[in-house]
């Protein structure tokens, strides 16, 4: 028998994952169906916690590039990518998923799903993970430490009355935060007002002295690229789309990593910039650094001519209702849609009279 860190109740016993359960990993390449429809669960589509399944969405196999997972009913899908997120789903429905979730198949006569799903939620287990992963930037668990780790197996009928008890906690959990949720939306709708109603909008008459310009006139885009793996030793602030929340207007502070933790390209930027998120341009993620760094090539440099705008202005206007909605309108690609870069250059945007030039 296991001897484990604690003594557990009559009837229950410490196990190790990999003696209850096995990885079931059936790989597949969409591509090779083309005009097959899918239902994809992305890491997005999973909120840090979430304890809720995901809904994915359906997409067609052309649409998805990379090798993904099949999943059906009876498995738990845990995320090895950034183990603090702690995301895991129990799905009810078969799909297809990222590459970054462990599909486990419990044992059905020793392990429930949604037991183990609930346990590896567990602040304990979550440290667990974070302490056992590979990778800075993008840290991932241990395959073979996921598998090693104890659990305390109670009896199948023990394991459904625990999850009863979650489940039913977990009724008033999600009614506290739809309430929650709801003082979210209505600030965020009155902060989206303010917004939309301090930028004219896209055709609207202007005040005296102000002009509609593209924003290519009064801007252009500073692609400074940087391979970080080739200064394997030098420290970089790192700024990826992870790092901001939708919506965020508060500076993001990014992460210090090594050269040789980044394994992709990046762009440099700098104080005097706006980093514009082209991906995904639903989610607002726009920022004005105040100190150097490097950043997600998801992100476009955008350096204002310093005459005539602002970078805190620009950052503003980016972020208004009006230009979110220009934005999601001209996007290519449709699982990843991203900002069409003309299109993010011809944006009308209202300029005010430079405050030089009234000074003058």
């Amino acid at each position: 028998m296991t001897e484990g860190p604690y003594e557990l109740p009559e009837g229950w016993r410490w196990v190790r994952l990999g003696e209850v359960a096995q990885r079931r990993a059936n790989s597949l390449v969409p591509r090779r169906y083309p005009s097959r429809r899918f239902r994809y669960v992305g890491m997005e589509h999973l909120e840090a916690g979430q304890w809720e399944e995901p809904q994915g969405v359906e997409v067609s196999g052309s649409d998805i590039k990379s090798q993904v997972i099949a999943f059906h009913p009876g498995l738990v899908l845990y995320g090895k990518l950034r183990p603090y997120l702690n995301k895991v789903f129990v799905p009810s429905y078969e799909g297809i998923a990222s590459s970054e979730f462990v599909p486990i198949a419990p044992h059905p006569s020793l392990l429930s799903p949604k037991y183990l799903a609930a346990y590896l939620r567990t602040p304990g287990f979550v440290a667990y993970a974070n302490a056992n992963t590979t990778g800075s930037r993008q840290p991932r668990v241990r395959l073979e430490a996921l598998w090693s780790v104890l659990l305390p197996l109670p009896p199948l009928a023990e394991q459904e009355r625990i999850v009863e008890r979650l489940e039913a906690f977990m009724d008033r959990v999600r009614e506290a935060r739809r309430l929650r949720q709801e003082a979210r939306e209505e600030a965020e709708r009155l902060w989206q007002s303010v917004l939309a109603d301090t930028f004219p909008r896209p055709g609207s008459a202007l005040p005296p002295g102000w002009r509609w310009v593209r924003l290519g006139e009064v801007a252009y885009r500073e692609a400074n690229f940087l391979m970080p793996s080739d200064y394997p030793t030098k420290r970089f602030r790192y700024v990826g789309m992870e790092h901001l929340e939708a919506g965020q207007w508060a500076e993001p502070q990014g992460v210090e990593v090594s050269g040789a933790e980044i394994r992709s390209q990046v762009v440099l930027f700098r104080p005097g910039l706006v980093l514009y998120g082209k991906l995904r341009p639903y989610l607002n993620k726009v920022f004005v650094p105040r100190y150097e760094g490097v950043a997600s090539t998801e992100f476009v440099p955008i350096a204002p001519r310093v005459d005539v705008l602002s970078p805190e202005y620009l950052g503003a206007y980016l972020r208004t209702p009006h230009f979110v909605d220009y934005a999601t309108a001209n996007t290519t690609g449709s699982r990843q849609p991203r900002t069409r870069l003309d299109a993010l250059w011809s944006a009308p945007i209202p300029l005010p009279p430079s405050p030089n030039k009234n000074a003058s």
